[in-house]
């Protein structure tokens, strides 16, 4: 005869169930996206953290205009007057409502551009740049195939051509660094609102008020695109940039991933410390030691930590800026992540009242010796 589960045993399982924390490759795995297409790239290096669709052609709507601003500004200076035509007006879709016979600066249409996604603007600095739209957009493709944006093609200065241009989202992420490179885009897309030519222009990106460290870049929205955006934020001393193509739910996706980058990945900047190394016959007894530049990859938030080589001391003269040891990122099997080298900060003269003969030489480091293992760097682990 089948023995039954008694029903409380059962409705106790399941209670359980769902009280249990989740399984360690669920809290890693990627959120869950709205966009047809996404990446999620780190600023400084380009690295691809996450990608869904990131090589397939897709439209871009008014995040276009990144490039656009990119291309004007090799042109134009941001002081630059430009005097409005009549045919640069009452441009479709959102505008900075330029009025004929006005003068603006280029700065500014770069704000109208930018933050409330003039369309005006966008043909006013196409044409003031190049003569017209149409050049201009010449002008456009060969920046963005300079950039390596190698699967995207344009066909207007504001996103608006539903025919003839595509982007991936590989591609707006490249972008979308090349622009955060520049200082007075990043300092435009940056502004939750600015003054410019007695218009307020507040920023059509919602995250800049939403999410916590985000600094730019640019929205976008038509019928046949869908909602685009393209986003960075930066927290603890990390800097991630953000794609999404066709996203019906853009600030929750952007979020959601962004919140999943910083969660998982850690730039390992050693901060600005010091050391200190022995030193023998000068007018010193000791030198400082810092760390100097060197490419630091981008990794996981936990498994490794920083190793600091040093020699127990150093004959003097010793020259600011000389080598002096190493500091390392090594990961907890082992593994070297990353190096940078260690150098002197300061010079330190001989002391002439110290000769340092063979002898003196031999004493001082059997003196050393018993301090440090002889020929074996010191080494510290934080």
């Amino acid at each position: 005869m089948r023995k039954r589960i008694p029903r409380i045993s059962l409705a106790s399982f399941l209670l359980v169930s769902l009280l249990l924390p989740a399984s360690a490759a669920e809290e890693d795995a990627p959120p869950d996206l709205s966009a047809e297409a996404a990446v999620l790239a780190e600023l400084e290096t380009g690295r691809v953290l996450f990608e869904k669709n990131g090589d397939k052609p897709m439209k871009a709507a008014s995040t276009v205009k990144i490039l656009t601003a990119l291309t004007a500004l090799e042109t134009l200076e941001p002081g630059e007057k430009i005097t409005i035509l009549p045919a640069w007006t009452g441009a479709e879709g959102s505008s900075m409502y330029l009025r004929a016979g006005e003068e603006l600066t280029a700065e500014e249409l770069l704000c109208g551009l930018l933050l409330v996604s003039g369309n005006d603007a966008a043909v006013a600095l196409a044409c003031a740049a190049a003569g017209s739209e149409e050049a201009f957009v010449h002008r456009m493709n060969e920046k963005a195939q300079a950039l390596g944006m190698k699967d995207s093609r344009f066909a207007d200065a504001s996103g608006l051509a539903s025919e003839g241009h595509q982007v991936t989202a590989r591609d707006m992420a490249v972008l979308g660094r090349a622009a955060m490179e520049n200082e007075l885009i990043r300092d435009i897309v940056s502004r939750k609102s600015t003054a410019a030519a007695g218009r307020t222009l507040r920023n059509h990106n919602k995250l800049l008020w939403l999410y916590e460290g985000a600094v730019g870049v640019k929205t976008g929205y038509t019928k046949a695109a869908g909602r685009t955006l393209v986003s960075c934020a930066r927290r603890e001393g990390l800097t991630l940039l953000c794609v999404t193509l066709n996203a019906p739910e853009d600030w929750k996706d952007h979020a959601a991933l962004l919140d999943w980058g910083f969660a998982h990945y850690a730039s390992p900047e050693p901060g600005n410390r010091t050391w200190t190394v022995s030193v023998v016959s000068g007018l010193s007894e000791t030198v400082e030691v810092i760390s100097g530049e060197g490419e630091l990859p981008l990794l996981p938030r936990e498994g490794w930590h920083w190793e600091v080589r040093l020699p127990g001391f150093v004959y003097a003269p010793v020259s600011a800026g000389e080598a002096a040891g190493r500091l390392l990122c090594r990961s907890d099997s082992g593994e070297i992540l990353a190096e940078l080298p260690l150098r002197f900060a300061r010079d330190v003269p001989l002391d002439p009242e110290i000769p340092l003969d063979f002898w003196e030489k031999l004493r001082w480091a059997w003196f050393f010796a018993c301090r440090h293992a002889p020929n074996v760097p010191q080494t510290a682990f934080y």
